[in-house]
C-alpha cells in the first residue's frame, strides 16, 4: 500500500510561521491532531508537534500566547511522497523517532501521515484477513466427517 492511499479523505491542517503556538495548540485539539505542518507561501517551513510544544515551550518555561510557531517548530523536517510505501515511512519513522511525516509533492504539502494512521490501516488488513479466513472456514465441507 502507497501513503497516498491512506490520505484519500484527509483534508490537510497546517499553519503559518506567525502565529502563535497557543492557536497552533487550539487548531491541534480542535482536530484531534499531534502535528501541524507549518507553511510559507504554499511551502512546508516546518512541523509543529506535541513533543515541540513540551520540550520547547512547556519545559522552556515560554509564554505559549506569545512565542510565535517558527521559534519552537522543528524545522526543515523529514518528508514522505505521496507514492512511498507504507513500509518506506515506518521505517523512517523508526529509525527517527518521529510519529508524524508531512507527506509532499516538491515543497507543496499533500497531508500528513501518523504512526496512528498506519497502525489503524494494519488493523483493518488484519480484520479484513480474519473475516476472509473464517468465510473459508465456514464455507468448506467438514472434513473430519
Amino acid at each position: 500500500m502507497l501513503i497516498r492511499d491512506l490520505l484519500k479523505n484527509q483534508v490537510p491542517i497546517s499553519a503559518e510561521p506567525h502565529q502563535s503556538v497557543l492557536e497552533v495548540a487550539s487548531l491541534m485539539v480542535e482536530h484531534n491532531i499531534g502535528a501541524v505542518p507549518v507553511l510559507q507561501n504554499g511551502e512546508l517551513k516546518g512541523i509543529f508537534s506535541e513533543r515541540d510544544l513540551m520540550s520547547r515551550v512547556v519545559v522552556g518555561g515560554k509564554d505559549p500566547a506569545r512565542i510565535l510557531v517558527s521559534q519552537v517548530m522543528t524545522e526543515d523536517p523529514l518528508t514522505v511522497a505521496p507514492n512511498d510505501s507504507l513500509e518506506t515511512c515506518m521505517t523512517l519513522m523508526k529509525r527517527h523517532g518521529f510519529r508524524h511525516l508531512p507527506v509532499c509533492l516538491g515543497r507543496e504539502l499533500k497531508g500528513v501521515v501518523s504512526l496512528r494512521d498506519i497502525l489503524l490501516q494494519n488493523l483493518d488488513e488484519k480484520d479484513d484477513e480474519v473475516r476472509m479466513m473464517r468465510a473459508y472456514l465456514h464455507s468448506t465441507p467438514d472434513s473430519a466427517g
